[in-house]
Order: C-alpha cells, then sequence, then structure tokens
C-alpha cells in the first residue's frame, strides 16, 4: 500500500488541547493522576448522555512490555476495567482499558521484549478518532488546515502535531478501531470528549466537536 503526504494551502489549524467529559469531575481527576495522564488531558464536568462505544480511544506508546504491564495495572488499581488484557501481537505488545469515567485507553510498544526496567515514560499519546469515512474525514480537517503527516488510503490518516499539544490527532474507520478495542461498535449520544482548535468551533462529519483553547 502506497502511503500518501498530503498538504493544504488553507491557514494552519491543529490539535491544541483535549477535554474529557466527565460526570464525576473530582474522581475522574484522581484516576487520570493516579494512573499518569494527566498532563495530556483536560477535564470539564458534564451530564451529556451517551450509549456504547463513543468512537475515540487514546493510546499511549511505550518503551517496552513492562512499562504498558505498570501502566494497565496502575489504571486497573484506579478503578479502571480491563477490555483487553495486556498480551502479544503481530505488531507488538498492548492492553486496552476503561477509565471509569467510559474514556478507553490504549497501552502498547512495538517491542516484543524488554529492553530495560520499566519505566513512567510515555513516548506518544495519539486520540485516534473512529469515523465512517477516513478520506472525507480526512478531506474535512485538510480544508479546515491540519497538515496530513500519514494517510494509509481510506483506512488511516494521521496529522501533523501542533505545537501547542503532546497529543496527536489520527483518524480510523469506527467500526475496525472498536474491533481492535474489543468492544461493540454501536454507540448514540455525547463523544464525551472535545477537541481545542487554534482556530474557531467547528463540528466534523462524525460529530467531534472542535473549540478555540482558552
Amino acid at each position: 500500500m502506497v502511503m500518501a503526504t498530503t498538504t493544504s494551502t488553507a491557514a494552519h489549524t491543529s490539535l491544541a488541547s483535549v477535554t474529557l467529559e466527565v460526570a464525576d469531575l473530582e474522581a475522574a481527576r484522581r484516576f487520570y493522576t493516579a494512573f499518569g495522564v494527566d498532563t495530556y488531558i483536560s477535564l470539564r464536568a458534564s451530564e451529556a448522555h451517551s450509549t456504547g462505544f463513543r468512537g475515540f480511544t487514546l493510546a499511549l506508546t511505550v518503551a517496552g512490555p513492562a512499562t504498558v504491564d505498570g501502566f494497565v495495572t496502575d489504571a486497573v488499581d484506579a478503578g479502571a476495567t480491563v477490555l483487553k488484557p495486556a498480551a502479544k501481537s503481530l505488531w507488538g505488545y498492548g492492553g486496552v482499558v476503561q477509565a471509569p469515567d467510559g474514556t478507553i485507553w490504549k497501552i502498547a510498544t512495538s517491542a516484543k521484549k524488554d529492553s530495560g526496567p520499566a519505566t513512567r515514560e510515555i513516548d506518544e499519546v495519539v486520540l485516534l478518532l473512529g469515523v465512517e469515512d477516513v478520506k472525507a474525514t480526512k478531506q474535512f480537517y485538510v480544508e479546515r488546515g491540519l497538515t496530513v503527516a500519514k494517510s494509509f488510503g481510506g483506512k488511516y490518516a494521521e496529522f501533523a502535531p501542533g505545537q501547542s499539544s503532546s497529543v496527536k490527532l489520527a483518524l480510523y474507520k469506527r467500526r475496525a478501531l472498536a474491533k481492535d478495542l474489543g468492544v461493540p461498535d454501536k454507540g448514540t449520544g455525547s463523544h464525551h470528549v472535545i477537541l481545542g482548535s487554534t482556530a474557531g468551533t467547528f463540528t466534523d462529519p462524525d460529530g467531534f466537536i472542535w473549540q478555540p483553547v482558552a
């Protein structure tokens, strides 16, 4: 498969922040501090209704299997539910947990063996949106000034990270993402995530809301 890189003449836009909407703000703060990802996200209270799959995951890339196990253990000890136990795969080693607020987190490494002791270091955080049409949604974002860093046809697209955010944005087929996470792909209501924009307010074709950062 040929990987394409796309550029746009529109004003540059990027993902500046990720805000999770949660029912219990204080409980969520405790969880994410214990999990070790509190510096990558913001939280705000919301009672918006939703059922089933919310259409996205936050993925952590770390150095080795022992570090994956450490993050999974910390998440479970803080109240998370294991959706997929950490295990070896074709691509490396990883597991999936669901936070008490409902957000799904994937922790993975491309390494199948440890080259050192476990750490608390995170190499990369990716906000992966599950969308119905990767090509159409990618074009939607390009027209709003995001820069495509990687694109694999209609299966996956990744955007260049912004200077003000430590989280990278990527697109994946919704059904394929749900399967990878070990959950049914059906869901309704709020996504419970707000994407911080360096430009204006807009909503993408799959209902993900972007708002200007303060």
